[in-house]
């Protein structure tokens, strides 16, 4: 038996990759219900339901709008300023008409060409944590266990060994995005289809989502390979573990409150969770509140200066940190004694 099928059969038999597995499902299933329960499709029934609430609602509002206009007056004819404008007229611009209040009560309708590049990212987020979780325990576990000691002692070769565990986790991880994937699609398909609108995809917003589709696989293999070489290098799952946490309160709330106090330009470029949304979602924007602003034709307004942070840039960063970590794990498998 070659040895990478024999990693893939120990992966599959691990209880963990089988219960976060059921939990990743599970909470998929959770979204994508409470998405379809959340919308409506669009039409002519929605459109009188939300006619008349609208029409109910601005009758209750009319009882207000008399009862401050008949203030407005009786403050105009005693003399007391008690905050009323000068013409009791301006009053009714504080409400809405009753054609703004349709809009209001107008049920939100899916959108798929809008809406599921946000699901790509949600799906990424959860077997993000899977592959990282899953990925860390693989090997922690076998490091802890002697189980590692005890493989190689029927293949010595050190570096294929941890190759291969490698190689086996991130097939998996990538054969359960495509299946999930697809599975996703189907289902947000059919939530825009009954309770939204499918009409706005185009060949180019589906060759932009198949786009968004790759990198999110790509973080995930990231994550799977990140966990996987952090608890191979501390040779405990709890390393990865540790790491993980590490990197959320040393490096985003400790990071936060540092470049904030020091008021750097463009505070989000220092935050690591910025680079992984500007690989999701393609590009982030960040806005420099520390710079002054410059005047803009409109009275007490003006334009902050921008900065765009590309998916290419980010895709360099992570990709620099993942061959690093990996990197590290490969070489420390070889030099160091593994008892």
């Amino acid at each position: 038996m070659s040895l990478v099928r024999a990693e893939l059969r120990r992966i599959f038999k691990r209880r963990v990759l089988r219960w976060m597995l059921l939990l990743v499902v599970a909470l998929m299933a959770t979204v994508a219900v409470t998405t379809a329960a959340t919308h409506y499709k669009p039409g002519p029934q929605a459109l009188a339901r939300a006619e008349a609430a609208a029409e109910r609602s601005f009758q209750e509002q009319q009882q207000w709008l008399e009862r401050d206009l008949a203030q407005c007056e009786r403050a105009q004819q005693t003399g007391v300023d008690e905050g009323w404008p000068a013409d009791c007229e301006e009053i009714h611009d504080w409400y809405a008409s009753q054609e703004e209040m349709v809009e209001w009560f107008v049920p939100p309708a899916f959108e798929f060409r809008t809406g599921f590049p946000v699901m790509i990212a949600v799906l990424a987020g959860l077997l993000g944590m899977f592959a990282f979780v899953v990925g860390a325990s693989f090997v922690g576990a076998e490091w802890r266990s002697g189980a590692m000691m005890n493989l190689l002692l029927w293949r010595p070769q050190r570096g294929q060994v941890l190759g291969a565990k490698l190689a086996a986790l991130l097939g998996v991880l990538a054969g359960l995005w495509l299946a999930l994937g697809a599975v996703w699609t189907a289902a947000f398909w059919l939530v825009a289809n009954f309770r939204g609108i499918t009409d706005t995809m185009t060949s180019g917003a589906w060759q932009s989502a198949s786009l968004a589709g790759a990198r999110a696989l790509a973080l995930v293999l990231v994550a799977g390979a990140i966990g996987f070489a952090l608890a191979s290098l501390g040779r405990h799952t709890a390393m990865a573990m540790g790491s993980a946490i590490a990197a959320f309160v040393i490096g985003v709330a400790g990071a936060g409150t540092v470049v904030s106090m020091l008021r750097v330009s463009y505070l989000e470029a220092w935050l690591w969770p910025t680079y992984v949304t500007a690989w999701l979602q393609g590009s982030v924007t960040l806005v420099d509140f520390q710079a002054p602003c410059e005047p803009t034709g409109s009275v007490g307004e003006c334009i902050q200066p921008t900065m765009e942070i590309g998916w290419q840039l980010a895709g360099l960063g992570i990709g620099a940190i993942t061959v690093v970590l990996v990197g590290a794990a490969m070489w420390q498998m070889r030099r160091r004694d593994v008892t």
